[in-house]
């Protein structure tokens, strides 16, 4: 019987569906496999709201948008069957997705042996995690050293950036009175977990005195639900800000992120696009994990207060002095930050 590596598939199907940054931390997965299997179709099965980020991702043949709820799914399964894939990697972990991976009817079915809800049972193969305090890159890379995959350098985000991106890019920061590439600093204030987010009078501070140390204009970003706690913020603020949020599409997110100097954020999605795009980020840990879920890469910032219950990865916070973890990082302390990350581009 022929062993995993040395299989050949002609045919692959990824699924992580989500969220944006696990998408992202999926990338470099993809890249390994490309080199794997230079002459295979390689999909994606995605959420429908990301799909248009993983359309700048180089390697990949087609991707699979998944509109939300059971229906969504479940009207996948007709294509999925005619596609005959003969390799399918299942990267999410969870019920819906193993069982998405057994109903395409494909007979070599690959996931994580300690995934949630009974999800392994669904594999043909399983691959091991040796060790928990590993980032979600390194972990996900696993599967493709599994497939025979052979490392050479650091992971490859392979996430392109359209000329027509740029272009467009340029456009809203003209409008915005931003100057053009590396002139500005992007703030994410936002996240999906409550417990992740710096308070509000903490990112405005960290924002006013950026702005007063002359270290360059600031613009808060975010998506089209994020104008409320952006607002939350800029309400909070002595100097000038300018606010971005939903100001492009989330297939733009890469470009406007290249095109910044510095991200500051919480632990986020946009975070790992700006690592993803080489943009240095200043990121602000609270409830997670930056060992699993950091900025990945050389050149970024993770901030922890180091207070005990932190990491909890909990998503209600359960101390006795709310957010503890988070308001122990001083604004003094991200400014500082954020003027080291900027040190070497500005001497350049």
């Amino acid at each position: 019987m022929v062993a995993l590596k040395d299989r050949e598939y002609q045919r692959i199907l990824l699924i992580k569906p989500s969220s944006l940054g696990d998408v992202i931390h999926a990338l470099p997965t993809l890249s390994a496999l490309r080199g794997r299997f230079p002459q295979a179709h390689i999909a994606w099965l995605v959420k429908r709201q990301w799909a248009d980020v993983l359309e700048r991702a180089q390697g990949l043949d087609a991707v699979w948008p998944v509109e939300p709820g059971l229906r969504g799914w479940a009207s996948l399964i007709p294509r999925l069957r005619a596609a005959r894939f003969d390799l399918v990697i299942d990267l999410q972990g969870l019920l819906r997705s193993a069982m998405i991976a057994l109903l395409s009817g494909c007979p070599c079915r690959i996931g994580f042996a300690n995934t949630r809800e009974g999800s392994p049972w669904f594999y043909s193969h399983r691959v091991a995690v040796p060790v928990l305090d590993i980032h979600a890159v390194d972990r996900y890379l696993l599967v493709a050293a599994a497939l025979g995959t052979v490392p050479s350098g650091s992971p490859e985000f392979r996430l392109g950036i359209r000329s027509g991106d740029r272009e467009a890019v340029e456009a809203v920061l003209r409008r915005h009175g931003l100057p053009g590439s590396g002139g500005w600093i992007a703030i994410n204030a936002t996240a999906r977990w409550p417990t992740k987010r710096y308070p509000p009078e903490s990112f405005a501070a960290v924002a006013d005195q950026v702005q007063e140390a002359g270290l360059g204009p600031i613009a808060f970003i975010g998506g089209p639900g994020d104008d409320t706690a952006v607002a939350a913020v800029i309400a909070r603020m002595r100097t000038r800000a300018i606010d971005l949020t939903g100001a492009t599409p989330v297939g733009l997110l890469p470009a406007l992120l290249a095109s910044a100097a510095l991200l500051v954020t919480n632990d986020s999605g946009p975070m790992h696009v700006a690592a993803a795009v080489g943009t240095p980020v200043v990121a602000l840990f609270g409830p997670t994990s930056p060992v699993l879920t950091g900025p990945y890469g050389s050149g970024h910032r993770a901030l922890t207060s180091g207070i005990a219950c932190s990491p909890c990865l909990s998503r209600r916070c359960r101390n006795s002095v709310e957010l503890e973890c988070l308001r122990s990082l001083s604004p003094e302390t991200v400014v500082e930050a954020a003027t080291r990350q900027l040190a070497p581009h500005v001497a350049h």
